[in-house]
């Protein structure tokens, strides 16, 4: 869909970035970072001070204690931190449980390593989880549940009965868990993260990445993180130790340095909310149908009751004839199960929201 928005020189409200830049001052101290030399190798499980940052304010804000030397791993973006995660443990014949609509390297890193998916469809407008029809997915091969929350492509979240369902669903087994925490703080109306992090029960089994280029505004530095008990951290290490190594090193200095101001994530659920405000009051003045949109910088909409094609083609003609781009929502299901809904990316300028909206009106 990028590609053809630049084809057809449409506002691109597909792919899940921001055209605005970072806080300068993060831009300095990278730069500043480069220029006193911090050009070579990184520790391979990233830069001391950045782990220990992060295990400081995991345990601030979730009231869990990793140890950095052991149980944090500084990874190329939140996706190799996923990739990297399943790597080590998903082997031919395991089952791995993902949630759909689900982000799109799910499914194929399980497939590329032998694993099978057993997708739980989720269908709109909440997109909420039956957790006794999880439970009915569950075999003797069941290796891993992956869960997001909030939740891309639809910004749904995982609330605390969630967690306790979950909680129950996995005691007495030795199910993994891999949480893709990279929209953790990013969420509406004074909700709170229920990170895994937060439930013993669930961290003594649980993966969860997170990633700085969400928190940043900088997702083409490709920086996140891995939290994990040492045991699985071990295993992890395995893998990132010969498919990464080590992440770049000017950045990791500069991050760490900037994180030092707890605001910087505090304020961050506030700054979307305005723009999330913004953008769905804009689309109100469209026949589009708002879903719900708890977390993420992603918002839903329905167009079931005004026409009737495939949201693929429906999204592609929205690029060539009214030149604004979103993504089919269909794209995220492994059946392609199409609900006549897209996704539209709100971590924009306010002008591009308003120049997309005035072109929406029209359809």
């Amino acid at each position: 869909m990028t590609a053809l928005a630049q084809e057809h020189n449409a506002i691109n409200l597909s792919q899940g970035f921001p055209d605005y830049n970072c806080d300068p001052k993060l831009i300095d101290l990278v730069a500043e970072a480069m220029k006193s030399g911090y050009n070579q190798y990184a520790p391979m499980t990233g830069l001391p001070a950045l782990r220990e940052l992060i295990a400081e304010k995991v345990s601030r804000l979730y009231g869990a204690n990793y140890n950095p030397e052991t149980e944090i791993t500084i990874t190329a973006g939140g996706t190799q931190g996923i990739f990297t995660a399943l790597s080590a443990c998903i082997s031919p014949g395991d089952e791995v449980i993902i949630f759909e609509p689900a982000y799109d390297s799910y499914a194929p890193a399980v497939k590329l390593l032998g694993g099978l998916v057993k997708p739980y469809e989720l269908v709109p407008p909440d997109y909420k989880i039956d957790w006794e029809m999880v439970k009915k997915l569950f075999t003797a091969n069941t290796r891993m549940i992956i869960l997001n929350s909030p939740q891309n492509p639809t910004g749904s979240i995982l609330t605390k009965t969630d967690i306790e369902a979950l909680i129950k669903l996995t005691k007495n087994t030795d199910i993994l868990i891999l949480s893709d925490e990279v929209y953790e703080h990013i969420l509406f109306d004074g909700a709170q993260h229920e990170s895994v992090a937060k439930y013993p029960e669930l961290r003594e089994r649980s993966f969860v990445v997170t990633s700085f280029g969400k928190l940043l505004h900088t997702t083409g530095w490709k920086i996140g993180c891995c939290t994990a008990p040492a045991k699985l951290m071990k295993e992890f290490r395995k893998v990132h130790q010969f498919n990464v190594f080590s992440v770049n090193t000017p950045m990791q200095v500069g991050i760490a340095s900037y994180l030092k101001d707890a605001s910087i994530y505090s304020e961050l659920s506030s700054f979307f909310q305005q723009k999330r405000d913004l953008f769905r009051t804009l689309l109100g003045e469209t026949r589009f149908k708002l879903l719900p949109c708890q977390g993420s910088y992603f918002q839903c909409v329905s167009y079931a009751d005004i026409a009737e094609e495939k949201d693929k083609d429906l999204a592609t003609k929205l690029i060539r004839e009214y030149g604004v781009a979103g993504i089919p929502v269909s794209a995220f299901y492994t059946r392609n199960t199409d609900h006549k809904v897209l996704r539209f990316c709100f971590a924009k300028k306010q002008e591009t929201l308003e120049a997309a909206a005035e072109r929406l009106k029209k359809f």
